[in-house]
């Protein structure tokens, strides 16, 4: 049986905890066919992010055309663009029909607190998105306005629905919601809260790049958004949990994708 082929757009992590590395395990453990268009070049490890190097426009277009090229891309997801050049570029392939069932990572700043996007980049591909899946910082950034609640998340992600995308996951893993794991779905008419166990540790490196990955993974496999948006958090739950006891780097460490710790 021929594998689902999904895609990623994202920067490439040098620590492999995150970006296109992150993406393309966890396309791997949930039995897709990964595929890759890199946007920048970082020097970054668990704790934290040395430098970065942006592509040219011109590098991206040309990766994107020779995947698209000789694949049937069955879902895209996005993650660090690094220039709006570059999510202009992305923006016109969206726009041209030529990225399905499109999830978009508002990737804008490093686990460490370093940048790497800008909002108006992003805000460029909102209204082609099927999935927008901002945390609680990035929402902050997108709209403006404070995210440390769930009541100021459902805000947040009725706002950037509104936007265009046809939904909005807000995550919220930094919120303190009575020892859950809380995350606000908007979109085909409904607010949901999708609520999980908080799982304690300190590998949560490329959390986010995981959970959008899996959610494009089960888009390709034809899932509901509801559905691969559960399924997605699960499985980055089981991730978190995995990895909970691993001495992989020095600090925020990433995720056990394959389920090594199972």
């Amino acid at each position: 049986m021929t594998p689902r082929t999904v895609l990623t757009i994202a920067g490439s992590d040098a620590g492999a905890g995150a970006g296109i590395q992150a993406d393309l395990k966890v396309f791997a453990a949930l039995g897709a066919y990964g595929t890759s268009v890199i946007t920048a070049i970082t020097a970054q490890n668990t704790r934290g992010v040395d430098a970065v190097l942006p592509l040219p426009p011109q590098t991206v277009r040309g990766q994107l055309d020779s995947v698209l090229g000789d694949f049937a891309v069955r879902a895209v997801k996005t993650g660090m663009l690094g220039t709006p050049a570059v999510a202009d570029a992305i923006a016109e392939a969206a726009e041209a029909g030529r990225l399905p069932r499109l999830v978009v990572d508002p990737v804008l700043v490093a686990t460490s607190g370093h940048p790497l996007g800008v909002v108006e980049a992003v805000q460029r591909l909102l209204p082609y998105a099927e999935v927008v899946t901002p945390n609680c910082a990035e929402a902050a950034a997108l709209t403006g306005r404070p995210v440390t609640t769930v009541e100021e998340m459902v805000t947040a992600a009725e706002a950037l629905a509104a936007a265009g995308p046809a939904h909005v996951v807000v995550t919220g893993g930094d919120v303190d919601a009575a020892g859950e794991s809380v995350d606000v779905l908007v979109g085909g008419g409904a607010t949901r809260l999708l609520r999980g166990p908080r799982v304690s540790t300190r590998h949560t490196h490329g959390t986010g790049c995981s959970f959008s990955a899996a959610i494009a993974v089960r888009l390709a496999a034809g899932d509901p958004v509801p559905v691969a948006v559960t399924a997605a958090k699960e499985y980055v739950a089981r991730a978190l949990a995995g990895a909970r006891d691993w001495e992989l780097g020095a600090g925020s460490g990433p995720l056990d994708h394959f389920g090594w710790s199972a």
